[in-house]
């Protein structure tokens, strides 16, 4: 790959489509969730993260609830919001793109003023989210068939 991956806020509908294929292409193609769950209401409210290739081939993505969106999945603590859908293509996999898409999200939950994220992980995940500090709670739980713990990472 040749130039450093831009990592931004999703912009526009073309930004938002591209977040979009990157979901398809690691949840639905690679892992196999049904792509009538893996597209939800909380799309349209939810702050896209989206990482490019200096050609601007889509490399990755993620989102950030805030707000009633996050509280379901926050315990019910508005001053928390949700990071979730995080995917990197497996051409880009190993080169920093999910942790550096990680932070974006907790950047731009940071200027909404929120104290902490929470994540559902896959459990293959856990050790990834360990890294960049989060910390698991609760019990394993499944999510489209998979199993996940909850994380927190207070910002």
């Amino acid at each position: 790959m040749t130039g450093a991956p831009i990592v931004r806020v999703a912009e526009d509908p073309a930004d938002l489509e591209a977040c979009f294929a990157v979901r398809k292409e690691v949840f639905v193609q690679e892992q196999g969730v049904d792509e009538a769950i893996e597209y939800d209401a909380y799309d349209t409210v939810a702050v896209h993260v989206l990482a490019l290739r200096a050609d601007g081939t889509p490399l990755g993505t993620g989102r950030l609830l805030t707000g009633e969106a996050a509280v379901a999945k926050t315990g019910a603590d508005a001053s928390v919001g949700s990071l979730g859908r995080l995917a990197v293509t497996r051409r880009a996999r190993g080169l920093g793109i999910g942790a550096a898409l990680v932070r974006a999200v907790e950047d731009a939950a940071r200027a909404r003023g929120l104290a902490a994220v929470d994540l559902h992980a896959q459990t293959q995940a856990l050790g990834f989210y360990e890294r960049l500090g989060y910390t698991a709670y609760g019990p394993e739980f499944l999510d489209a068939d998979m199993p996940h713990r909850a994380m927190r990472r207070a910002l």
